[in-house]
């Protein structure tokens, strides 16, 4: 992906440099794993947060970021520039409505949010209480060593499906999906979390269509390739579990891969509707 030419966002916030008084630090490659497993992964069911009331988030001393650190949130500020065109551009002409950014806040091991206590491995999420993203940048080199998701397209998918999540909340989508999973029983609410994280990546798929102009050959594969490692199945298969669609937050690799490239093809916020339609 081609961001030389392409801006910081300033909707960034980096709290990566804080310490928390705790000692508070984030789970390695392994213990992020089992907790994706069990679907605590790209999600906006806040419920693993609200739980979480261990986490502190009173900066005791600040430390220096290492290079690795500076360029993965470079590249993040500069990945949120370009979601902030597009939606920019396609909420009035689709949608009739001005775009209201979110706001990305970096991390490291732990941080708050509005919905609660988080660490590393909660992996990326977005809260809609504050109508923020969160990024744990060490994220990026999980996602490719151990998931197999490589490549900086990959990397950038991850950020435009969390901000999808905002555009989702943006236009009311969220708090009706949320009240809904609240009175329902555990397979439907799972079934509307499935519904939820598949538009969010047919929304994703639109953003890289935005971008066409700033890809470079194999990133679409890239995207592709981090849908379906991410997909409730492929995750299951890898931790030698049965996969139990009944279960299942996010949907299958071949759904997330689908409802992306539905998105890139189509190019048109209601051509996402996952939830009129009975195949997903």
């Amino acid at each position: 992906m081609r961001l030389r030419g392409v801006k910081r966002s300033s909707n960034v916030s980096d709290r990566r440099r804080r310490r928390s008084a705790g000692g508070t630090a984030g789970l390695g490659g392994i213990g992020l794993i089992a907790v994706l497993l069990i679907g605590a992964f790209l999600g906006v069911d806040v419920t693993p947060l609200l739980q979480d009331d261990q986490v502190s988030q009173s900066p005791s001393e600040t430390r220096d970021l290492s290079q690795e650190e500076v360029a993965a949130g470079d590249f993040a500020a500069r990945v949120l520039t370009t979601t902030e065109v597009v939606w920019g551009e396609i909420f009035p002409a689709q949608l009739g409505a001005a775009y209201r950014p979110p706001e990305l806040i970096l991390f490291s091991g732990a941080t708050q949010s509005g919905c609660g206590g988080a660490s590393a491995s909660t992996g990326p999420f977005y809260c809609p209480a504050d109508r923020r993203a969160y990024l744990d940048t060490a994220f990026f080199a999980t996602l490719s060593r151990e998931l197999g998701a490589r490549g900086d397209f990959a990397a950038a998918y991850v950020i435009a499906h969390e901000v999808a999540h905002h555009v989702q909340n943006e236009m009311g989508i969220l708090p009706q999906v949320m009240e809904l999973r609240a009175r329902s029983s555990p397979t439907q609410s799972n079934q509307l979390s499935v519904r939820t994280e598949l538009m969010a990546d047919c929304l994703s798929g639109i953003w890289a269509a935005g971008v066409e102009d700033l890809l470079e050959p194999g990133d679409i594969e890239e995207a592709v390739n981090a849908a379906r490692r991410i997909g409730d199945d492929y995750l299951a298969q890898r931790a030698g579990r049965a996969a139990n669609p009944h279960t299942f937050t996010h949907g299958t690799s071949e759904q997330r891969a689908r409802w992306f490239a539905r998105g890139f093809q189509q190019r048109q916020v209601a051509g996402c509707d996952t939830f009129s339609t009975d195949r997903l």
